[in-house]
């Protein structure tokens, strides 16, 4: 005969018993910031019921927040020691001006945020790529050092999102980000000669914001790179756009809660970011002048040739 443990439940009682209310409020703090990333993980990949009034997913969240609240009072003492560790660390941090309590609720709301809104990834091989046509011209009309285009760029960022703080590790690209929203909210189509391409440089363009999308991308290209910013031109089948290096999948993460909550709000509202990804598992968002928004829709998805300006 097998003899079962017996379960002492008032010693079981005793266990999710606390001291102090301070105690249970930290545990449900705790429990609620790790509960959420998980639901969102579930919501996306468990098959919806249609229940009314999302019926199903209220009550998995609060399955999920009640497992994780008992399971961390069962460890309660351990756990509140190292809250009081990490929290000690992270006042430390503020007050030196290193990491610290606004730097890890930024981490945080951008994961949050990525992880219910997940950008729209598009791999690319630079190796495999064709030729850039027209490259040694549109290099030179890619007129970077030219006062006018950085004096441009420079009328642009602080004209858009000079105020906005606590982004300082991305500071440039929220300055390219402003280049792009001036350049986009005038530019005008205007198709080239009937008999040829015509290349116009960034200087030319800034007098009327008028070409086609070679000339937009040059535009583009060049102005961002006067202030620092890393472009490249995409070529496509009748089409040439612009894109900006974002960084690693971490940068995504906050450009993502960047352009979704903070700079493009209106623009990007239920709508997802278009990027490539290189060999290298770099990140380029798109800058077309059809986009409204920083990663806006690619006009074509077959890509020829990329051209990288470094």
């Amino acid at each position: 005969m097998i003899n079962f443990p017996k379960i002492d439940f008032p010693q079981l009682k005793s266990k999710l018993q606390v001291k102090s209310p301070w105690d249970r409020i930290i545990i449900m703090l705790l429990s609620l910031l790790i509960a959420i990333p998980i639901f969102v993980i579930l919501h996306q990949n468990l098959i919806d019921l249609e229940w009314p009034f999302n019926l199903d997913r209220i009550i998995l969240f609060i399955i999920l927040l009640a497992a994780i609240f008992f399971l961390l009072m069962f460890l309660r003492t351990i756990i509140i020691l190292c809250v009081a560790v990490y929290i000690l660390i992270l006042f430390y941090g503020s007050v030196i001006g290193n990491y610290g309590f606004s730097e890890i609720s930024e981490d945080y709301n951008s994961m949050i945020y990525t992880m219910s809104d997940n950008p729209y990834p598009q791999d690319i091989i630079v190796a495999k790529l064709l030729p850039f046509p027209n490259k040694s011209k549109i290099i030179s009309a890619i007129e970077y050092q030219n006062p006018k285009v950085r004096n441009f760029a420079i009328m642009s960022t602080t004209k858009h999102f000079r105020g906005i703080r606590g982004y300082s590790d991305y500071r440039t690209i929220i300055q390219c980000f402003a280049v792009f929203k001036e350049i986009n909210s005038k530019w005008n189509y205007v198709n080239d000669p009937k008999d040829g391409d015509y290349i116009a440089t960034a200087s030319e363009s800034l007098e009327y914001f008028s070409g086609d999308c070679d000339d937009h991308s040059i535009l583009m290209a060049a102005a961002i790179r006067s202030i620092g910013g890393t472009p490249r031109l995409i070529h496509t089948k009748g089409h040439i756009y612009p894109e900006i290096l974002i960084g690693s999948m971490i940068d995504l993460e906050k450009v993502n809660y960047l352009i979704k909550n903070v700079l493009f709000i209106k623009e990007s509202y239920g709508k997802k970011l278009h990027y490539h990804i290189d060999e290298r598992g770099q990140v380029w968002m798109n800058l077309d002048y059809t986009a409204k928004y920083p990663g806006g829709p690619f006009m074509y998805e077959e890509i020829l040739g990329a051209l990288t300006l470094n």
